[in-house]
């Protein structure tokens, strides 16, 4: 853990024994009562912690000094084709440690309707994945989560018109208009990544209509999360 993470509730309550946080501080940074750690607060901002008592089973007590803005969020939203659902946790995590500003999930004419019926979304599950991807990056702020039941429904969301005007692109190794590089770098973007088994035509026709390029990513196959990963690389990495 490169940050401690609370919730703004668990502020003023002993961070317990069983807790993987008090073990990470305790057992694999071999802190102790007066010792201080990076911390921060979700949603909130980041700083310094410190243990104030080890409380032995009773777990530990902590004060917070939290003085600095999180790292700012990349102005770029990525739509993912519905990935299977051990693909779908690790993409979440990575994708909330590269910062972007949003994740949305869409169900696409060629996706497998099963993987719709994962328990991450209902359980809980999506939201460690996030919280372990900024743990990692040091961030306090989660990436914004939707699931759209088709590519119309997305492309026609009022979030995606009003914040996505200038880069809109479509991941496309198949039919590509073009490749990625440099000058879509550096302003907001709305990318979209297609399912396992790619775009159908009346996909294509339809990022047309919405003013997206499709563009490649290069001739090799990746695997949905290899290539969200390298399409928000290839434009973050410039912001």
């Amino acid at each position: 853990m490169n940050l401690i993470l609370f919730e703004e509730y668990e502020r003023d309550l002993p961070l317990r024994k069983q807790d993987p946080r008090y073990k990470h501080l305790v057992k694999t940074l071999h802190k102790n009562t007066g010792d201080e750690f990076e911390a921060g607060v979700l949603g909130g901002k980041r700083g310094n912690g410190r243990i104030t008592q080890i409380l032995g089973d009773d777990g530990l007590l902590f004060s917070l000094n939290l003085t600095e803005i999180p790292p700012p969020r990349l102005p770029v939203t990525v739509a993912v084709g519905f990935p299977r659902p051990i693909q779908l946790r690790r993409l979440l995590r990575d994708l909330s440690s590269m910062g972007v500003s949003d994740i949305h999930l869409v169900c696409c004419e060629l996706s497998d309707r099963n993987y719709l019926k994962t328990t991450l979304l209902t359980d809980g599950g999506a939201r460690s994945a996030m919280i372990e991807g900024a743990v990692q990056s040091r961030d306090t702020v989660l990436p914004q989560l939707a699931v759209f039941p088709s590519l119309k429904d997305w492309l026609e969301s009022g979030g995606v018109k009003a914040r996505y005007d200038v880069n809109r692109i479509a991941c496309d190794n198949v039919e590509p208009e073009g490749c990625f590089g440099a000058e879509y770098s550096g302003q907001p973007a709305a990318i979209v990544i297609g399912p396992e088994r790619g775009w159908s035509s009346v996909e294509r026709t339809q990022f047309k209509s919405a003013g997206f390029k499709r563009l490649s990513l290069g001739r090799r196959a990746l695997r949905t999360e290899t290539a969200c990963i390298a399409a928000v690389a290839s434009l973050g990495v410039f912001l």
